[in-house]
């Protein structure tokens, strides 16, 4: 997948970010903490996740739907903008 791997770093750097997320709220059950902090470190990780989806399906959108070697027409364009917006604001 050439968007992937193009963008590797950002991708690879929002999973790092998740991983030390997950590992707070082990930490956090571990140390027996006040569920509420428990409970807002899970939504940050879960938008954290939702923000990765999004990044990985507006590149497979943009690489896989639209056919990146010719140019898309104004209207695939927009239906691509359309798209990625009702996406992002059913994730949020």
């Amino acid at each position: 997948m050439a968007h992937t791997i193009r963008d590797r770093g950002k991708l690879l750097n929002r999973v790092r970010r998740i991983k030390g997320q997950v590992r707070a709220v082990e930490r956090l059950l571990e140390e027996e903490q006040d569920s509420s902090l428990v409970l807002q470190t899970i939504a940050a990780c879960r938008g954290a996740i939702n923000g990765l989806m999004i990044a990985v399906l507006e590149g497979h959108v943009r690489h896989h739907v639209l056919d990146p070697k010719r140019k898309p027409t104004p209207g695939q364009a927009q239906a691509a903008d359309d798209l990625m917006g009702l996406i992002g604001s059913y994730f949020r």
